[in-house]
Parts: C-alpha cells; sequence; structure tokens
C-alpha cells in the first residue's frame, strides 16, 4: 500500500508538499490511465480540506511552526482512498501528544463529511477596480483567504472573472455566472459559494497567491473613486 509523507516541512507549505508527493508516486498511474491528473489533485485538495480542519482550526498552528503527516492509501481507477486510520501527524510546536490524538479522534468521524461539504467562506466588498469591477474578498473566520473580481449584469447575475483562494486549498476559478435573483451581490455569492468547488482548478499555493495578490492590486483607493465620481 502507498504511503505518502511530507517529511519534516513548516506548516505553511504542508499541502503543496503533498501535492508534489502523491503526483510523484503515482507518475506511472497516471500516464497508464489509471487515474488522471486532475483526479489526483481532486482528492489532495479533499485531504488537505481535513488538514487544514485539524492543524489550523483544531491545533491552532502557525504557518512557521513545523509539521510531518503521514498517511497511507490505495489507488483505484479515477480515485484516491485515504486510509484515515494510518494518519499521522506530528506537530512540533508544543502540543502535548494527547491533545493531537483527541483532536484527530473527534475529527476522523466527522472527515467525510468535511472532505465532501462545502467549506463556509464568508463574503465582504472590499472595493472596485478601474473599469468599475468589484472585488470582494472571501474569509475563514476573521483571516482573509481569497478574493474574487467580478461584474455585475443588468441586475440580473453577477460575472465572475477570476478568483483565487488560498486556503484550505489553493485554487482558481474563472469565468463563472452566479443569478442574483434579486439579491445584493454578497448575498448571491454566499449562496452559490459551492461553485468555488465544482468550477474550482486546483493549483499551487505559488500560482493561487500569485492571481490572488494581482487580484487585490487592482483595487482602486477609495479617495480616487470618489474624485471620478464627483468630476462625473
Amino acid at each position: 500500500m502507498p504511503r505518502l509523507s511530507s517529511g519534516l516541512v513548516i506548516a505553511g507549505a504542508y499541502a503543496l508538499k503533498l501535492r508534489r508527493t502523491v503526483f510523484a508516486q503515482l507518475r506511472d498511474a497516471i500516464r497508464e490511465g489509471v487515474i488522471k491528473g486532475s483526479e489526483v489533485a481532486y482528492h489532495v485538495a479533499q485531504l488537505n480540506r481535513f488538514l487544514y480542519k485539524v492543524l489550523v482550526e483544531d491545533l491552532r498552528v502557525d504557518k512557521g511552526d513545523s509539521v510531518r503527516i503521514v498517511i497511507d492509501y490505495e489507488v483505484s481507477p479515477g480515485r484516491i482512498d485515504w486510509k484515515l486510520n494510518t494518519l499521522r501527524i506530528e506537530v512540533f510546536r508544543r502540543v502535548p501528544e494527547e491533545e493531537v490524538k483527541r483532536v484527530l479522534e473527534s475529527r476522523i468521524p466527522m472527515a467525510e463529511a468535511i472532505m465532501t461539504g462545502i467549506v463556509e467562506y464568508s463574503v465582504e466588498r472590499l472595493g472596485e477596480t478601474e473599469d468599475g469591477d468589484v472585488v470582494v474578498a472571501l474569509k475563514l473566520g476573521d483571516r482573509e483567504v481569497g478574493a474574487l473580481v467580478l461584474t455585475p449584469i443588468d441586475q440580473e447575475f453577477v460575472y465572475i472573472k477570476r478568483a483565487a483562494v488560498v486556503e484550505p486549498s489553493p485554487l482558481i476559478v474563472e469565468r463563472q455566472r452566479v443569478p442574483l435573483n434579486g439579491k445584493t451581490v454578497e448575498e448571491a455569492l454566499r449562496g452559490s459559494i459551492s461553485i468555488l468547488t465544482t468550477a474550482a482548478r486546483y493549483v499551487s499555493d505559488e500560482e493561487a497567491r500569485r492571481v490572488y495578490e494581482i487580484i487585490k492590486r487592482r483595487i482602486v483607493p477609495a479617495a480616487i473613486v470618489e474624485r471620478v465620481a464627483e468630476e462625473e
């Protein structure tokens, strides 16, 4: 049975390390058509969503802390089955082993729901771009973890030009339409947040952060927007 191990890595980089490692391990299986690269990315993203819950939300591991993650898995046509009973997490931040064990025992019964469920992002309008598009932040709790640039059209729907999310799984969404149905942009996005997983392209942490920063840089300072409005 294959074993996936992150080795000793800073917590902020474990997702990328696991992704690269499993792709290297399954190179032959992908080439032989047993599983597609997109299917590998999808199942690794599911695992990382669960690990994010345990490491960040439960154990409050900081990105600068070190972790080692080991889990066995099986590959079948189009699928990776993670053997959660083999999952071992080592956290090098003076976290007692008993606490890690307690958290894992409480989370593993919920693992399937966490890995396949919708991430509960909240949305917050950040501002506008020079050409009138709206930039919206995505948050998990009080942490900003992504951004969208979008265009409202005829008060009927909003067109997501591009979205980038860095946590819990790095992803990019492009060219998606969300009906408004009489709602505000923020309300419509909250009701259609599943689009961020169903239409997502799972990417490396570096690519997601690069696109995220590009979107944020497009915001025009409020003072400039107000001055343009006065001139009009």
